[in-house]
């Protein structure tokens, strides 16, 4: 083992490299912090997360004034204890996302070091269980495209192997949603998995009537169908639904999650590693999805997923949407259709620092030492 002796922290805006819209929002600008930890052995981490636009300087913030300076001079290794001690520190403001986005960037470079200290890849380190995961794409599927061109993208994807496409959901009429996703399963036929996410844009007696519709289009799920707040809400439509209902992204705490499993208001987790708090919650968000006999399909950050969900045994398939190529010189190893986890040490997210730096937010970069 060895302890803390420098930490610092950067944030870059990156802009997505389409346009991606959904029911409540468009998705312009995605502010990455970047927390990079270095041992007294010289052993570097490096950890990141996000932000849909907004909130990255108060994630920024947390992290210079309150949570890096109590992680010089601990002990690398001990995450689990680093993990609740910050969250303990932070108490007054958790649960939440900013909390939970700062202490994500921290405990995923905190893992990356380990790994790389341990000379393993990150999906061999966290468990372990499966080489290769099945892939969906939503890259193609955001609420403006017209429905030619979600029928053209879905088509293109099948034919590289994915296993599904996702789409996009909440025009304001009903049938404006059955025409898009009858479009797209016409074309693709009925052995491609369709999915569909309102991000959280229906009131209940909306979401109920329209999960009726997506049952026969064959819809696979149905994501945020509601208010992530509305346990009830999605426990009610979880058993009134032909069509699994799927949460995750807008939780924050395994506690959350406890929450909804125990309620059997969803049947797919997608916990995300950002937004639950690193790596740490996210393995136990998974684990205890798997002792329920609950899938996993994350959220987002394909990047760092595809070694998570190959760690544990309960994933199904991991989301495509690229995330970091403007500061990275790595790529998803994709073949046939299937994700490959990186086998080098780490994450195996190979950053471009001189491009990191360049795009250094004015302001957001600090380096504490001990």
């Amino acid at each position: 083992m060895a302890k803390i002796v420098r930490v610092e922290i950067r944030m870059v805006d990156l802009v997505p490299p389409v346009k991606r819209t959904d029911a409540i929002q468009s998705f312009v600008r995605q502010e990455t912090p970047i927390v990079t930890i270095t041992d007294a052995e010289g052993a570097v981490g490096v950890g990141y997360s996000y932000t849909i636009g907004t909130g990255g300087p108060a994630v920024v913030s947390l992290l210079r004034e309150t949570l890096v300076p109590r992680l010089i001079g601990r002990e690398a290794e001990e995450i689990e204890s680093i993990w609740r001690d910050l969250l303990f520190v932070t108490h007054a403001t958790a649960v939440g996302a900013i909390t939970s986005l700062a202490l994500a960037a921290i405990d995923t470079a905190l893992w990356d070091l380990r790994c790389k200290r341990a000379g393993l890849p990150l999906w061999r380190m966290a468990g372990g269980a499966k080489p290769a995961i099945p892939l969906y794409s939503t890259e193609g599927g955001w609420l403006h495209i017209e429905p030619q061109a979600l029928v053209e993208d879905a088509i293109r994807v099948k034919e590289q192997g994915f296993a599904g496409s996702k789409v996009k959901i909440g025009k304001p009429h009903l049938a404006q949603d059955r025409a898009r996703l009858s479009a797209v399963r016409v074309a693709v036929g009925d052995d491609f998995r369709l999915m569909v996410d309102a991000n959280q844009a229906f009131h209940y007696h909306e979401a109920l009537l329209r999960s009726h519709m997506l049952a026969d289009v064959g819809i696979t799920w149905f994501e945020e169908p509601m208010p992530a707040d509305d346990l009830t809400g999605h426990a009610r439509l979880a058993a009134a639904s032909r069509v699994p209902i799927a949460v995750g992204e807008s939780l924050y705490s395994p506690g959350q999650f406890a929450d909804y499993l125990r309620a059997g208001a969803c049947s797919i987790v997608q916990v995300d590693v950002a937004r639950v708090g690193g790596i740490t919650p996210w393995l136990k968000v998974a684990h205890m999805a798997d002792a329920m006999n609950i899938a996993v399909c994350p959220h987002f950050l394909m990047e760092l997923h595809v070694s998570l969900v190959c760690a544990i045994p309960n994933s199904w398939m991991l989301e495509y949407i690229p995330q970091l190529d403007a500061i990275t010189t790595s790529r998803l190893d994709i073949r046939a259709g299937l994700a490959h986890p990186p086998e080098v040490a780490g994450l195996g997210i190979d950053w471009d620092h001189p491009a990191i730096m360049a795009q250094t937010i004015t302001g957001s970069h600090s380096d504490h030492r001990g």
